[in-house]
């Protein structure tokens, strides 16, 4: 069953943890809501000034974090499709987001040699890791204290994640 409505190519998927629907990011700016029992497309999700390179679902399904080649990550309501917040913080393409298993924190991954962590409520940036070489991918452990992270050199970091800081 194909999910058709992005123009352009399909940069990143997400599934919500309940398995009902998905999320896809595109080249076409936009982000998609789609309801898998149907395969229709619920929701668009619009505000992004140039490709969808990453999106992360929070862990009760209710929210989803994206990222973009416009250098900023974008949070968003799931049930609405509204935006809620704004990332900005990088000064090139975001890679890769990853949620925390608390649904409070996300990391991001960027063309700038760096990886973000952002409070999820306030939208504010808690913390930076600046490595030699641009982040292209990221993931936080079950257990919310360790951030895994690659870059183009090939390079895999290994970070402790304490109270919003990257160490």
């Amino acid at each position: 069953l194909p999910l058709i409505g992005h123009n352009s190519y399909v940069q990143a998927v997400a599934i919500t943890p309940d398995g009902k629907k998905a999320v896809s990011g595109s080249d076409d700016e936009t982000l998609k809501v789609w309801d898998l029992d149907t395969g229709k497309e619920l929701s668009t999700l619009t505000g992004h000034n140039s490709y969808v390179q990453a999106v992360a679902i929070t862990p009760d399904g209710k929210k989803a974090v994206s990222g973009s080649d416009d250098e900023t990550l974008k949070v968003w309501d799931l049930d609405t499709g509204k935006e809620l917040s704004t990332l900005i913080g990088h000064n090139n393409s975001v890679q890769a987001v990853a949620i925390t298993p608390d649904g409070k924190k996300a990391v991001s991954a960027s063309y700038d040699n760096t990886l973000k962590v952002w409070d999820l409520d306030t939208g504010k940036k808690l913390s930076t890791f600046i490595a030699e070489s641009s982040m292209y991918c990221c993931a936080v452990s079950p257990d919310g204290l360790t951030v895994v992270a690659g870059d183009t050199s090939g390079r895999v970091h290994f970070l402790r994640l304490e109270g919003g800081n990257i160490q």
